[in-house]
């Protein structure tokens, strides 16, 4: 049975929108070790509408990192959406109507992780249905004052602390799972 893997690159307030502007001076071999460890164990990507339309736009023919873009590309994507008719982008399956039962049904069926990388909203409906198994937080330490939050308007959920350690960067490599109890 398949986990369902979250994981955020994070400002020390909780921002995750727009990595890109504020992430890349935190950069290592070990986050690029982390990170690379959670691509290995990917059976499968899920993300959310909004960055399955990013990525489908910028991977396909990224020519930066092609590697990364190759493996992406042939990896099986799933997309949560209601709103999203049609994914062109190889290996996409769009996930629709009964959301909760068929990543259920997704996560019996297979074998391997089921990654996320972003999709804040996604994550925050995959907790409080109890379908997320692991949150991986990278949280840079850095305030960006602005943007959007990785928990916003959220209920309580309790997490438990199953794994931690400091980047020389100052980066917190921290794992969380849901605590039932």
């Amino acid at each position: 049975m398949a986990k369902i893997i979250s994981s955020f690159f994070i400002s020390v307030d909780g921002v995750v929108e727009s990595p890109d502007k504020w992430h890349f001076p935190y950069w290592n071999d070990e986050m690029g070790a982390v990170v690379g460890a959670g691509m290995q164990s990917a059976a499968a990507m899920l993300m959310g509408r909004k960055l399955y339309e990013e990525w489908a736009a910028y991977w396909p023919t990224a020519e930066a990192d092609p590697d990364v873009a190759a493996s992406l590309t042939n990896l099986r994507k799933y997309v949560v959406s209601n709103t999203l008719e049609k994914a062109d982008w190889n290996n996409t399956t769009i996930v629709s109507g009964d959301v909760a039962a068929k990543l259920r049904e997704l996560k019996e069926q297979t074998d391997g992780d089921i990654q996320m990388s972003g999709s804040a909203t996604t994550v925050r409906w995959l907790l409080a249905n109890g379908l997320l198994d692991e949150l991986n937080l990278l949280v840079h330490p850095i305030v960006v004052g602005h943007g959007q939050r990785l928990f916003e308007n959220t209920p309580t959920h309790p997490l438990k602390l199953v794994k931690s350690e400091t980047f020389q960067t100052g980066v917190l490599n921290l794992t969380y799972v849901p605590d039932a109890g």
